[in-house]
């Protein structure tokens, strides 16, 4: 069974920076494509800050940083990924967008090059017959952050072949991560059960079951959870969290999965969160506060 020796991560964001420096620091020579030079400087600035901090922090060496930066290459070009055994997707959460990009890719990579795609909603079959090869097709399921968290879900298709999973499972090992195997549903394992506990939690906010800070405390101290779930969905973006279960409520129109009033609400006023800097708590202040939502 052939091994993987190259990888080309399409999208630089959060996640497909994460995905491009974890396979870099195993060791993979790693070209991220973006779709513009200043994206590309972009994603390469954001992986030298987080290797930056791994060395503050003591994770990592400085010989650590250098072999990382020396296996990552970017471009904008999709014909400077041609010679990648495995593709990465970690572009936006829309279907046509993704498959756009597969049909693209089938006209360019070796015919032995395995496609995964990133995605945390969308069914893998769904985007199969796009890429023109469909037994070597796949989803390698990331978590964030990708530098800290071990786990990935490998997702295989009812078309995907015993030696294309093989060899997903064992990159997903070499770079030092714990495969988990999960049937092509959407959500897979981790969010088909993580989204309908955040809707809940949204939910009983919205009822006055409790406040954020007393939810979130209850969660961590009586469930054992790291996070309470109003930390976690200010950490994951709220924009995110909403695209993900409009995806999941369309596919099982069960009402568990239809994101809460307030959700939409708040994404609506631009309150995504950590990354814009208030979500349903403001990070304005060291501690965050909560924030007003006129309940």
């Amino acid at each position: 069974m052939k091994k993987i020796e190259r990888v080309g991560v399409l999208g630089g964001g959060l996640m497909g920076s994460g995905i491009a420096q974890v396979s870099a620091a195993s060791g993979f020579p790693t070209t991220v494509r973006e779709v513009s030079d200043a994206l590309c400087a972009k994603c390469r600035q954001s992986i030298e800050k987080t290797l930056a901090k791994g060395i503050e922090r003591g994770k990592l060496t400085d010989a650590d940083r250098q072999r990382t930066v020396a296996n990552l290459r970017f471009a904008t070009d999709l014909k400077e990924l041609a010679d990648s055994d495995l593709f990465i997707e970690a572009v936006v959460e829309e279907l046509d967008v993704k498959n756009s990009l597969w049909s693209q890719l089938d006209k360019i990579a070796r015919p032995d090059a395995i496609f995964a795609s990133n995605t945390s909603s969308l069914t893998i079959i769904a985007m199969a017959a796009a890429s023109g090869r469909p037994d070597r097709m796949l989803g390698l399921h990331f978590f964030n952050p990708v530098p800290m968290m071990k786990l990935v879900e490998v997702v295989r298709t009812i078309t995907t072949s015993d030696e294309t999973e093989g060899r997903a499972v064992d990159f997903v090992r070499a770079l030092g991560k714990e495969p988990i195997r999960a049937k092509d549903s959407s959500g897979f394992i981790v969010n088909l059960l993580l989204i309908p506990y955040m809707m809940d939690a949204i939910k009983a906010l919205e009822s006055n079951v409790g406040s954020v800070e007393d939810i979130d405390k209850g969660m961590q101290l009586g469930a054992g959870h790291p996070m309470g779930p109003f930390t976690l969905l200010d950490f994951v973006g709220l924009d995110t969290v909403y695209k993900i279960a409009e995806i999941m409520f369309t596919e099982y129109r069960e009402s568990r999965y239809a994101p809460p009033p307030l959700l939409k609400r708040m994404v609506v006023a631009g309150m995504l969160g950590k990354k814009s800097g208030k979500g349903f708590y403001d990070y304005s202040s060291t501690p965050p506060r909560v924030s007003k939502l006129g309940l």
